[in-house]
């Protein structure tokens, strides 16, 4: 693509949350996708369930296959969660929390728009604009319809996108081997030790507030920028995507946790989400493998007597669906796991040279993640590489 390629807007490019077009008979089957069944990740819709439109028809964002979501929302707009909603069904409805993004026919691709959504500046300069406070900030639709794109011609558009479709599948299959191994952690605690929640081998039981402190963290001050100039990982819900943690997005001065209160958690601090909205369908759960700081929307579970981080996680793990149903929601409309909810997630306690055993386990897994890691990071930033150059011009 040539680097002089024609600018344009994206209204221009794509409809930005068309209307449903025409009612549709109550009894039609469409498509339902839930902001869980995006994947940040993928950047696909991982799944949808069939409905009668009757059932949709009121209090839903309608869309048709082929249509980009776009969560709004904070964090799942941060995490990334952008979709092309390739359904089996024509037409689809999912959360109010999506901006819906419809190629114009003869103008733009799907694809290429996508590819073109996903780029860090998009992502960045959306989160200035966010409109909001706390969990309720949502990115305007007036950025996207104001957001300037390159415009090649349409065979043009096609090849990037299969250029990138391309890279981008080479990154799937390598997180799948990664999620396979994060898997295998699992299934090997519920072999050695059975789901906590049930307890079937009898195991002594404590409660997670017994065993652990919840240390939560904060915000370093927005005003003072040097707060925001250092090395130091600052994990919010954001960065909680895999079962070990290794960086953050964002990053703090060596200074700030000993000028406030903000505290240097040390390696291996297992870390949990309990503010947000992510809380609606998942709990997050992870190993901080770095000296890192934490947000106020995580808590750091700080051990009252010796327990392996990694045992500690797969057992949280291991019921996530019970700690969501502990989830409830504060006044404004933010899900979070109070101390009661905390009080109630149990923690077993086999003998310590069961744990042992365990822990030198999931060590052999580790090893094979931190290959599939290093290829994975080879290959995120072949994929950044080709995006920039895509609209950019050079590639």
């Amino acid at each position: 693509m040539s680097a002089s390629v024609a600018m344009s807007t994206l209204a221009k490019a794509a409809q930005i949350n068309p209307p449903l077009n025409a009612k549709l008979p109550l009894d039609e089957p469409v498509c339902f996708v839930p902001m869980a069944a995006v994947s940040a990740e993928t950047a696909r819709v991982e799944s949808s369930t069939t409905r009668p439109y009757s059932e949709v028809s009121k209090g839903y964002t309608p869309f048709l296959s082929g249509d980009i979501l776009f969560a709004k929302i904070t964090p799942c707009f941060e995490n990334g969660k952008i979709a092309q909603a390739l359904l089996p069904l024509h037409q689809g409805f999912g959360s109010t929390e999506f901006h819906v993004i419809r190629p114009v026919p003869g103008v733009s691709d799907g694809r290429y728009l996508h590819h073109f959504l996903r780029l860090e500046h998009v992502r960045s300069e959306g989160q200035r604009r966010m409109t909001g406070s706390g969990g309720q900030r949502r990115v305007p639709a007036n950025y996207l319809t104001e957001l300037a794109i390159p415009l090649p011609p349409l065979p043009e558009q096609r090849r990037i996108a299969a250029i990138l479709d391309q890279a981008d599948t080479l990154r799937t299959q390598r997180r799948a081997a990664l999620a396979h191994l994060d898997s295998l952690t699992q299934s090997l605690f519920l072999d050695m030790f059975g789901d906590p929640v049930i307890n079937p081998k009898g195991w002594p039981v404590v409660s997670l507030t017994d065993i652990c402190h919840g240390y939560s963290g904060g915000t370093p001050s927005k005003a003072n920028n040097a707060f925001w100039e250092g090395p130091v990982p600052w994990f919010s819900a954001k960065d909680m995507k895999a079962a070990d943690l290794f960086d953050s997005e964002d990053h703090i001065a060596e200074t700030v946790p000993t000028t406030t209160t903000l505290k240097l958690l040390p390696k291996d601090t297992v870390a949990i989400v309990v503010r947000g909205m992510i809380l609606a369908h998942t709990f997050p759960v992870c190993v901080l493998r770095v000296p890192a700081t934490i947000n106020q929307d995580l808590k750091a579970l700080i051990p009252r007597q010796p327990i392996d981080a990694q045992f500690l996680a797969a057992c949280l793990r291991s019921q996530s669906g019970f700690v969501l149903e502990q989830v409830s929601e504060a006044g404004h409309g933010t899900k979070r796991l109070d101390s009661q909810g905390l009080q109630k997630i149990r923690v077993l306690q086999p003998e310590p040279s069961l744990q042992q055993t365990f822990a030198t386990r999931v060590q052999a897994i580790e090893a094979l993640k931190t290959q599939h890691r290093a290829a994975l990071a080879a290959q995120d930033a072949l994929f950044a590489s080709l995006q920039q150059r895509a609209f950019a011009g050079t590639l």
